[in-house]
C-alpha cells in the first residue's frame, strides 16, 4: 500500500520574512534618500540662482545706465564693461552671498559676459555697435557645490549632469512720462512728426531754440506769456522747478496753463544752479551743478526784430549742424562738446570735471504743446509731447536779455513709470529691465 505524502502550504517564518524587510529597507532608504537630494540640493540651487539672478539683473541696469552717460564717447563699451561688473562684484561681496562671492573671485570678467546691442531683441556683441543703447549680462554656468547631489546621481540619476545655475538679464531706456518738468513751453506742429526722419513736431537734432523769451520778445502764445507754464505759487514755484526740485507729472494729451509774466530774477536763480551760479535762496547742497558747467564767453543773444528772429554769437548768426553750433568761424561750446566731456568725466578721464557734479543737470524736460489759435498770455494748450533740451549758457537776469535757449536733444534721462515695451521714441527715457531675447519673438526661458 502506498503511503501518501501531503504537501503542506508554505508558511512565512519570522526568520524568513527578515530577508524581505531588508530588501524594502533598501528600497526605501534609497528613496528617502532621493528625496533629500532633491529637497536639500534643490532648495540650494533655487536660492543660489535667485541670488545670481538679482546680482544680474542690477549689473544689466547699472551698465544700461552707465550706456546711457558715455555713449559717444571714447571706449564706451570698457567703461559700460566696468560697470557692470562692478555692480556684479559689489551684489556678490554682500552678506549672505559667500558662495557667489567665491564663484566671483575677484575676476568677475571671466564669471560673466557683457555684451552691448542697438535693439533689445539684439543681436549683441562686445563692444557692440556705437549706437547701443541695452546692455545684456549673462552667466552661463555657476556651479555649486552638492549635498546629496552625487548620491543622486550614483543610484540612477546620472542625467542630471553638474550642479549648476544659469542666469541672463537685458536692460536699456524706455520712454517715460516726465514727472520733474520745466515751468517752460515751446510750440510744436503736430502734422510735424516723423521719428524715422529725425523729425520731432518741427525739431530736429541740435536745432537751438528759445525756451523762454525775454521783455520786448514776440511771443508764440501772445502778448504777456513768456513760455512760462503755471505749475505753482509763482515766483517760488518757478524759481524751484527750474532748478529742479519740480514733481509736475504731465501725459500726452492733457493741458497745461501758461503763467504770464517774466519773472527774471525767480527763473535764472534756478535755472543758473544747473551752471553751479548761486543767487537768492538756492543753494548747491539741495541744488547741484552738472558734471560740466563751461559754456561760450561771450554769450550768445537773440534779436526777434529780424524775420525769422535769430540768435547772433560775436554779432554772426547762429546755426546748428548734426548738432554742432556755429557762428560764422566761430566755435561754440554746444551739445556735442559738453556730451564728449561728460563721457570722459564718467569714464574718470575728463577735465573741468565738477566734483559734487550731477548727471544731465543740463538737461530740461519741457512740455512741446499745441499753440494754434493761442493769443492770451494766460491760456490753456494741449500736450503734444516732451522734449530734451539742452542748455546752452546761463541765463542773463537783464529783463531784455532773459532769454534760455535750448538745443532739441532726441533723448534723455527721465523717471516716474516707465512704458511696458522698448519704443524707438524721444523725450524722456528711463532704464528699465527687459525680458530677454534670443531673437525677435523668442524670449529666453532663463532670464
Amino acid at each position: 500500500m502506498m503511503n501518501l505524502r501531503i504537501q503542506q502550504p508554505f508558511t512565512a517564518t519570522p526568520r524568513r520574512q527578515e530577508g524581505a524587510v531588508s530588501v524594502l529597507m533598501v528600497f526605501a532608504l534609497a528613496a528617502i534618500g532621493m528625496m533629500a537630494a532633491l529637497a536639500l540640493d534643490g532648495g540650494h540651487m533655487l536660492l543660489n540662482k535667485t541670488r545670481l539672478q538679482n546680482a544680474v539683473d542690477a549689473a544689466a541696469l547699472s551698465g544700461a545706465k552707465t550706456l546711457s552717460q558715455v555713449t559717444g564717447g571714447l571706449n564706451f563699451a570698457s567703461a559700460t564693461r566696468t560697470a557692470a561688473l562692478f555692480t556684479l562684484q559689489a551684489n556678490a561681496s554682500a552678506a549672505g552671498n559667500n558662495e557667489l562671492a567665491t564663484a566671483v573671485a575677484g575676476n568677475p570678467g571671466a564669471f560673466a559676459t557683457v555684451e552691448l546691442s542697438s535693439s533689445v531683441y539684439g543681436p549683441f556683441s562686445y563692444p557692440g555697435p556705437t549706437d547701443a543703447k541695452y546692455v545684456r549680462v549673462s552667466v552661463s554656468n555657476y556651479s555649486l557645490i552638492g549635498f546629496f547631489w552625487n548620491f543622486a546621481q550614483t543610484v540612477g540619476s546620472s542625467g542630471l549632469g553638474g550642479k549648476a545655475v544659469a542666469a541672463i538679464a537685458t536692460a536699456g531706456p524706455s520712454p517715460t512720462s516726465p514727472c520733474d518738468l520745466a515751468p517752460l513751453m515751446i510750440c510744436g506742429d503736430a502734422s510735424q512728426y516723423d521719428p524715422d526722419a529725425g523729425m520731432f513736431w518741427g525739431f530736429q537734432f541740435g536745432d537751438l531754440q528759445v525756451l523762454k523769451t525775454g521783455a520786448g520778445n514776440s511771443s508764440p502764445i501772445g502778448p504777456g506769456n513768456f513760455q512760462l507754464l503755471d505749475f505753482g505759487s509763482g515766483g517760488s514755484s518757478v524759481r524751484e522747478d527750474l532748478a529742479g526740485g519740480g514733481s509736475v507729472c504731465r501725459n500726452v494729451g492733457e493741458n497745461v496753463q501758461t503763467s504770464p509774466g517774466n519773472m527774471v530774477g525767480p527763473a535764472s536763480q534756478g535755472l543758473n544752479t544747473r551752471f553751479g551760479i548761486y543767487n537768492g535762496p538756492v543753494s548747491a547742497s539741495n541744488y547741484p551743478p552738472d558734471l560740466v558747467t563751461s559754456s561760450s564767453n561771450p554769450a550768445i543773444t537773440y534779436n526777434d526784430s529780424v524775420t525769422p528772429a535769430q540768435a547772433f554769437y560775436q554779432g554772426q548768426p547762429v546755426t546748428s549742424s548734426s548738432g554742432n553750433l556755429t557762428a560764422g568761424s566761430n566755435a561754440i561750446q554746444d551739445y556735442n562738446d559738453w556730451k564728449a566731456s561728460v563721457a570722459a568725466c564718467v569714464a574718470g578721464a575728463g577735465s573741468g570735471c565738477q566734483s559734487n557734479g550731477v548727471f544731465e543737470r543740463r538737461m530740461l524736460k519741457v512740455v512741446v504743446g499745441n499753440c494754434t489759435g493761442k493769443q492770451g498770455g494766460s491760456t490753456t494748450i494741449p500736450v503734444l509731447g516732451f522734449g530734451c533740451y539742452f542748455i546752452v549758457q546761463p541765463m542773463n537776469s537783464g529783463g531784455t536779455e532773459a532769454q534760455i535757449f535750448g538745443q532739441f536733444v532726441r533723448e534723455c534721462e527721465g523717471d516716474n513709470v516707465p512704458s511696458p515695451s522698448p519704443a524707438d521714441d524721444s523725450g524722456p527715457q528711463i532704464i528699465q529691465l527687459y525680458k530677454t531675447y534670443l531673437g525677435i519673438g523668442i524670449p529666453s526661458t532663463d532670464s
